[in-house]
């Protein structure tokens, strides 16, 4: 026996240094397609922003997950000739349908009204939380380590945002524009930690499953939420039927959906799928960083130097919560 496992040969050098490597691109293309999440969002924000103004949230949100399905589905055939779902496994459709319910149609009813009541800017340096709730949330349903001390990054975190959020009241009243919306922070608040939920579920559900046909079955469950919802307050037939003649919102929302819940939310899927949960939303969280250039160069916004701070202690605080 001695003798046989002397002479027994061990794995190539290759093979193991083939596996680490590849571990190593997957990670690194992880993290590159969750900042890439972070300036898709940024620009699908400000598209949705100047949509849901003109239309409101309910048409807007009902019309992108429409749009995003539709995206996915001709994603799903060229990838891996797969148009629709329909060889996820049952545990993928709970989960992914559940995530859809609660990262798309609650999450974003709140996130679509803060655009409307505080505008997109405001609204998306509130995501900054969302890492601190998905890992919050990560460590309670699907056993995911966190530490105490991770509380200092949520102070960092809840410093920036407010730093933000009453410079942006102060330069509102100076130019005698009003105070920001309170229900507009809230609801903002409340998408952040929608969006935190609907975050662990995917996670929970997707396991080794194809993050576009994922993102599609949580785009299905939206549309027929959105559809559901829309009826029952009687706008079937303004949402269905009168929106899509309205062409500047229309068009709007169709490039929303593209950078939003097509490319970006692919995208973080594949992130969180390859590496840890914390990891990806951390830098999904730069979008209240990136939103600051488009900000400026396609809404004409002026922001005070103190707003870019806030943003980036806030965007600070979400790294530091997970490299303590």
């Amino acid at each position: 026996m001695k003798t046989e496992a002397r002479h027994k040969k061990a794995p190539p050098l290759s093979q193991e240094m083939g596996f680490h490597y590849n571990s190593e691109i997957m990670e690194k293309l992880a993290l590159l397609a969750a900042f890439g999440t972070a300036v898709f969002w940024s620009f699908s924000a400000i598209f949705f922003e100047n949509a849901s103004k003109k239309v409101g949230a309910l048409a807007v949100n009902f019309w992108k997950v429409v749009f995003a399905f539709f995206f996915l589905a001709i994603a799903g055939a060229i990838v891996r000739g797969v148009p629709f779902p329909y060889d996820a496994p049952l545990r993928a459709w709970i989960y992914l349908s559940l995530s859809g319910l609660v990262g798309f149609v609650i999450s974003d009813f709140f996130l679509f009204n803060a655009y409307i009541l505080i505008g997109s800017r405001i609204t998306v340096i509130f995501q900054s939380l969302t890492p601190v709730f998905t890992a919050l949330f990560a460590y309670i349903f699907i056993g995911e380590r966190m530490q105490a001390q991770r509380l200092v990054g949520m102070a960092v975190t809840v410093t920036g945002i407010l730093i933000v959020v009453l410079t942006r009241s102060r330069q509102n009243r100076k130019n005698n524009e009003g105070r920001l919306s309170v229900k507009g922070l809230v609801y903002a608040f409340l998408s952040a930690l929608f969006q935190a939920g609907g975050m662990v579920l995917t996670k929970a559900g997707m396991g080794d499953y194809d993050p576009i046909s994922s993102t599609q079955i949580r785009a299905l469950v939206a549309i027929v939420g959105f559809a559901i919802n829309a009826l029952l307050i009687g706008q079937g037939n303004y949402v269905f039927f009168k929106v899509p003649k309205i062409k500047e919102a229309f068009s709007s929302t169709i490039k929303g959906s593209v950078f939003g819940p097509f490319l970006g939310v692919a995208l973080s899927l594949f992130s969180i799928q390859n590496t840890q949960v914390g990891a990806s939303s951390t830098l999904t969280a730069l979008t209240p960083v990136v939103i600051i250039l488009p900000s400026v160069l396609i809404l004409k916004q002026k922001i005070h130097f103190l707003e870019i701070v806030g943003a980036a202690i806030a965007v600070g605080g979400a790294a530091l919560f997970f490299l303590l």
